[in-house]
């Protein structure tokens, strides 16, 4: 499992990909960015998260908090304006990195997996609904920001 850098290990990553809604017909263009934190004493880790849709103005925020990582699976917190806060469970293993969000009291669910590739990049799917069939499909690449120097 140490071969994750992704979420494990304080870091930048920065990622691109497409963004399909089913209440629009075109694909769009997203780019993101994600910091990761160092384990806090109580082996939690801070993640936030930044959303860039090519042509929409705002940039959509994400806070994510690892918990209670222990064989192989963990807790995962995701907050932002859109849903507030919820809670969701994960689980890691040599090639992938995922969780899922089940919230039946405001209709909403979704899963986000991220799979290590050989060039220690990876691949990202993910697909979030509502109760009112707003559907979400959401498909790119991460990689690690190299420093400048």
């Amino acid at each position: 499992m140490n071969q994750h850098q992704f979420l494990l290990t304080p870091r930048t990553w920065l990622g691109q990909g497409k963004i399909q809604l089913n209440m629009v017909s075109e694909e769009l263009t997203f780019f993101t960015r994600w910091n990761i934190g160092s384990a806090g004493k109580d082996g939690t880790i801070e993640c936030f998260q930044e959303i860039q849709v090519k042509g929409l103005p705002d940039i959509m925020h994400n806070e994510f908090l690892i918990r209670d990582l222990s064989g192989g699976e963990f807790s995962i917190d995701l907050e932002n304006q859109a849903i507030g806060k919820v809670t969701g469970k994960g689980l890691i293993n040599d090639k992938v990195i995922a969780w899922e969000f089940r919230i039946e009291e405001i209709g909403f669910e979704g899963f986000e997996l991220y799979e290590l590739q050989d060039d220690k990049n990876y691949l990202m799917r993910a697909e979030y609904a509502t109760d009112d069939q707003f559907r979400t499909l959401i498909q790119g690449r991460l990689w690690e920001q190299t420093p400048t120097t």
